[in-house]
């Protein structure tokens, strides 16, 4: 069966972004799908580039700015269609998108979500083919700068990146959306990974394609996100047994993570982040009971979806030499040998 989109932007300051990924993508929709466009910030001409150019979208304003994940779950309540896709504003859908997002569905390959080849803005190189994760909740951008004619096959991947998410409907409102105190970052591994508790797998189909226009970099602000958020995951999603497992390496990663961050100048948000997540623990904890009951899988399923190697150029070579990465997979091995 041809699934029916809900395409949903959440527009903050993208009034130029817009005027670039519209046009591409008005032109993948059919009569029957629809466009969902947040505003997340009052009065700054995204409203105003998306009645010019996509009369026919639902605009919702919120008033306030509410975060990528208050304003995705905001859009997702007024979709109606099959499948909902959630598209970066700096996203551009190339030729074929429209087709290709769907073909998951129609093949039922039974995934809960997929992502779309993510490329870089001269659509020549890959932004993100999937999204690696490690055990200590650390996650990256797959495959980031290889040739677009080197990206990966249709399969499975860890997690599926937020730039351009397709998750059928039925299977957003089950598992409940992004978690709205996220506000933004490290929500697609959230989602990716209650999507996985829940017994279905995570994709990429890379016949769709869409170029994001994206530079990869971390200003103060953005670490205390990552890095808060990061902290949340783990809590929320981690069997107990993989947690208490684990405790060692979270412990030694966080000691690590206070000496990266003073040394790159954002030591004061990475203590921020911290403080900040055991005000949460909390609540948090009582979101990790609502989130574990739902779990369908194993400890030891749950962490074959993990890997130990840190290998991505965006992270510190230090965690890339012989003797780390040895360390790290003797320490992940005897890991999921003591899982039940």
């Amino acid at each position: 069966m041809r699934p029916t989109l809900s395409v949903l932007v959440v527009a903050y300051e993208n009034r130029d972004d817009l005027r670039r990924s519209l046009p591409a993508l008005l032109p993948e929709l059919g009569e029957d799908d629809e466009l969902i466009v947040v505003e997340n910030k009052p009065g700054d001409g995204s409203a105003e580039v998306v009645r010019e150019l996509a009369p026919r979208a639902r605009l919702l304003a919120i008033g306030r700015n509410a975060g990528f994940t208050g304003g995705v779950n905001a859009g997702a309540e007024l979709a109606s269609g099959d499948l909902l896709v959630i598209l970066n504003p700096d996203a551009a859908p190339q030729p074929g998108f429209g087709e290709a997002i769907r073909r998951p569905y129609e093949e039922e390959r039974e995934w809960g979500a997929w992502q779309a080849l993510v490329a870089d803005g001269d659509g020549r190189r890959v932004n993100s083919a999937g999204n690696p994760l490690h055990f200590t909740g650390i996650t990256w951008a797959g495959g980031h700068g290889l040739p677009l004619d080197q990206a990966p096959p249709a399969g499975e991947v860890a997690v599926a990146s937020g730039a351009c998410l397709a998750v059928p409907l039925r299977i957003w409102r089950e598992t409940g959306g992004f978690p709205p105190e996220f506000f933004l970052y490290h929500e697609d591994v959230d989602l990716s990974v209650r999507i996985r508790m829940a017994g279905h797998r995570v994709g990429i189909e890379p016949t769709a394609l869409v170029a994001h226009d994206y530079e990869f970099g971390a200003n103060a602000e953005k670490w205390f996100w990552l890095e808060r958020n990061r902290l949340a995951f783990l809590v929320r999603t981690y069997p107990g047994a993989l947690l208490a497992l684990l405790t060692p390496a979270l412990l030694a990663t966080e000691l690590a993570l206070l000496l990266v961050a003073a040394k790159g100048g954002w030591g004061r948000e990475k203590l921020r982040a911290d403080l900040a997540f055991l005000r949460w623990l909390p609540r948090l904890l009582r979101e990790r009971r609502a989130v574990q009951r739902r779990r369908t899988i194993s400890a030891a399923e749950f962490a074959a979806a993990l890997t130990p190697d840190l290998d991505s150029e965006l992270i510190s070579p230090l965690v890339r030499t012989r003797p780390a990465r040895l360390l790290l997979r003797t320490y992940w091995r005897l890991v999921r040998l003591l899982l039940p």
